[in-house]
């Protein structure tokens, strides 16, 4: 099961004018942080903001007239959603897309904008997955064809594409390229192209920890059948499947470098970094391969390196839960229930006697509710160090102010964050 250079070729051939090669800048802060030469392939900057447009219109642009005529279906978390809505709108083709009930609304807005009379919006399901379960029934019932997110010939050959104008473009030999997986649409369009073309390109996936289908796939499958993750946290929506595809696995089974995990709240951080030190906006997704670079720290001083940023749907009411994150993954966002003196004043005393001169409350939740002299409160504290962390928790359990430390109770914790 391959894609062959021919076939990404006329791929090529296909989008071109149609969508847009996309930069590969050169990036001076991660190049100073990393010590190496970090490139960024800006994929983020693509006309749906996201590499997705590029499988999509291959797959669309090869159907038959029959097939058009009847309309096309998919299921997405929001980018391939928009790919396939740019899609039918340019080529008259009605589409029926499926998204979970917890896509963010500015990439449902953005696919209304892309579609417009040409696409119907089906909000089902609580996850990717879901999703496409339903839209894939529909797809059958009404003899439609399926525009499959990633696991199909035609898809992957538009995605690495994305392949062919990194290489095109850098002016030195890659030593290592880090890419984003969630389905492996992507990174499979990517090792097709550089195994050819620049085989001594280490390539390396990166997916969310909380999401790691591709991994589960690579040291579980039995070469018949691919693992499905039983739990999944999907936060990074952009690159949180149940099931990586069969084309997919094949393909980068013996072709990626390695294959590594990244928390939430990293994925988080880089995402912030990007932001505050480089003015550039990504989603979580879009963050993974930066994230991706902290666990080769050595192994890529003083290469050269590509990350592909693979998009930049952002929904700006996530921003606080992604400083949240950050801080926690950061060690910089500690959550108590603590016991205060049911008395006035007790804040006040707190606040002088047991914070540090540079921690701040940012949460607090307190009710008399009895006659104790102690009443429990919930309390979010942020400090500017993580050492301060030590000598605050020691401050407050010499003064008798302890009760519970929320930040390893996942099970109360969830109802924070």
């Amino acid at each position: 099961m391959s894609v062959s250079m021919h076939g990404i070729y006329k791929a090529s051939d296909r989008l071109k004018g149609v969508v847009a090669q996309t930069p590969l800048s050169y990036d001076a802060y991660l190049s100073d942080c990393y010590e190496a030469n970090v490139y960024l392939k800006r994929e983020d900057l693509q006309k749906v903001r996201s590499y997705k447009l590029r499988g999509a219109l291959n797959k669309m642009m090869q159907l038959s007239p029959c097939e058009s005529k009847q309309g096309v279906v998919c299921a997405s978390a929001g980018n391939h959603a928009q790919g396939v809505a740019y899609a039918c709108k340019m080529l008259g083709v009605k589409g029926r897309i499926y998204l979970p009930v917890t896509t963010p609304k500015q990439k449902l807005r953005r696919i209304e904008k892309f579609g417009q009379d040409k696409v119907e919006l089906v909000l089902k399901g609580d996850t990717f997955d879901d999703s496409y379960a339903l839209a894939k029934a529909y797809a059958n019932q009404n003899n439609q064809s399926f525009i499959h997110p990633f696991d199909d010939k035609a898809v992957v050959e538009g995605q690495a594409t994305v392949g062919l104008e990194i290489l095109n473009c850098s002016l030195e030999n890659i030593d290592y390229l880090f890419v984003p997986v969630g389905g492996g649409g992507l990174a499979s369009g990517l090792v097709s192209v550089f195994s050819q073309i620049s085989p001594k390109t280490k390539i390396i996936g990166v997916e969310p920890k909380e999401a790691a289908s591709m991994t589960l796939a690579l040291n579980e499958s039995d070469g018949v059948s691919i693992p499905v993750l039983e739990e999944m946290d999907s936060f990074i929506d952009g690159a949180s499947v149940r099931k990586v595809g069969a084309l997919n696995y094949a393909i980068c089974k013996n072709a990626l470098y390695d294959m590594l995990q990244v928390e939430i709240g990293e994925v988080c951080t880089s995402l912030l970094d990007l932001y505050e030190n480089n003015a550039i906006v990504v989603e979580p997704a879009g963050a993974l391969s930066v994230a991706g670079m902290n666990q080769y720290k050595k192994e890529i001083k003083g290469k050269t390196v590509v990350c592909v940023l693979s998009g930049g749907n952002n929904d700006i009411t996530r921003m606080e839960e992604i400083k949240e994150r950050a801080l926690l993954f950061q060690g910089l966002k500690h959550y108590f229930v603590l016991r205060f003196p049911q008395r006035a004043g007790a804040l006040r005393e707190f606040a002088s006697d047991i914070l540090g001169p540079h921690d701040d409350i940012t949460h607090f939740e307190y009710v008399k509710k009895h006659n104790r002299s102690k009443g429990p409160s919930v309390v979010g504290i942020e400090l500017k160090n993580r050492s301060d962390f030590e000598p605050l928790l020691d401050r407050i359990v010499n003064r008798g102010y302890f009760g519970e430390y929320l930040n390893e109770r996942p099970d109360l914790f969830q109802y924070l964050v």
